[in-house]
């Protein structure tokens, strides 16, 4: 039977770059993971085993590391572009270039008073220890003439001990949990957002400034909003970036439901109050939708873990 090569890519995954940038005695630290995908005339590899148009993966390990010296890392987005628009750019067989970035957050260590006298105020900023909220995610494409760039977060767990509710909902013969009137609202929540900028250099948004204002208001509509269910705080938190971030066209979240149930505490003559629950890891509901502009289309892909 015949057969034809379908849609293909191929490039290194996963090179880890820690770029230190040196001001004086202060430190900056970019801890990024960066996994490069290449695609375009790449038939021939796959008929015949030329590598006439292939681009060893070791020389796209070694732009990243190159990259990070020569051009810095302002951004994960900033380098993600640099890096795919070298791609396209400098070799003729790559049509499209696709760079996917998770970058691990590290907070500056603080000398305590207790040590301030024997440490010198210069001498503490280049200390850190990694922050354990979450690990910001990006995928930059370019097919030579336009952009798309898709940012996000994942494992941000987060968590309401009240103002939340659940009830009204169907029951069957199979239904056994009880309406909650007053329960705890926690989720890992998994989010990406895709930006409108395509190709104007000059209206490229700040990515760090829109990062930071995103999980701002992510997190302040997940605290402000009174909870029914969890697919209404999570329309609230996409609805709140929409309205606030003109630089996003469109949110999607997936949140799994962190599960906190009563403990039963009568066998032992006690009354629980809404204070002990016992915290299930699995199994879990899991809601997940998109929030879009009202007039845009949905590109981010429905299943997170692809992206």
């Amino acid at each position: 039977m015949p057969t034809i090569l379908g849609q293909n890519q191929y490039g290194k995954a996963e090179n880890r770059v820690v770029k230190i940038t040196r001001d004086g005695a202060t430190h900056h630290i970019k801890d990024l993971n960066v996994s490069v995908s290449l695609s375009g005339d790449m038939d021939e590899v796959h008929y015949s085993g030329s590598n006439a148009n292939v681009l060893p993966t070791d020389t796209t390990k070694n732009t990243v590391y190159a990259f990070a010296k020569e051009h810095g890392i302002e951004s994960a987005e900033q380098f993600g572009i640099h890096l795919a628009r070298h791609f396209v750019t400098s070799q003729e067989p790559i049509e499209t270039a696709r760079i996917r970035i998770e970058e691990y957050a590290w907070e500056r260590i603080e000398a305590s008073d207790a040590n301030s006298k024997f440490i010198g105020a210069d001498e503490v900023k280049h200390s850190f220890v990694r922050q354990g909220q979450e690990t910001r995610v990006t995928q930059i494409t370019y097919d030579g003439e336009r952009w798309e760039v898709i940012s996000g977060l994942k494992d941000l767990v987060v968590m309401n001990s009240t103002n939340s509710e659940f009830w009204g909902y169907v029951k069957d013969k199979y239904t056994t949990l009880p309406e909650a009137y007053d329960r705890i609202l926690a989720t890992q929540v998994s989010g990406r957002w895709r930006f409108n900028w395509t190709d104007d250099e000059q209206k490229m948004p700040n990515w760090e400034k829109s990062y930071e204002q995103v999980k701002k208001h992510m997190l302040q509509a997940f605290a402000e909003t009174y909870s029914l269910s969890l697919q209404q705080t999570l329309y609230q938190m996409g609805s709140r970036i929409i309205n606030n971030r003109s630089e996003i066209d469109e949110v999607r979240f997936s949140l799994p439901n962190k599960h906190h149930f009563l403990v039963d505490l009568e066998p032992f003559g006690l009354k629980n109050e809404n204070e002990v629950y016992f915290a299930a890891d699995r199994p879990y509901g899991l809601i997940e939708a998109t929030i879009l502009r009202d007039g845009c289309e949905a590109h981010i892909p429905v299943d997170l873990t692809n992206l």
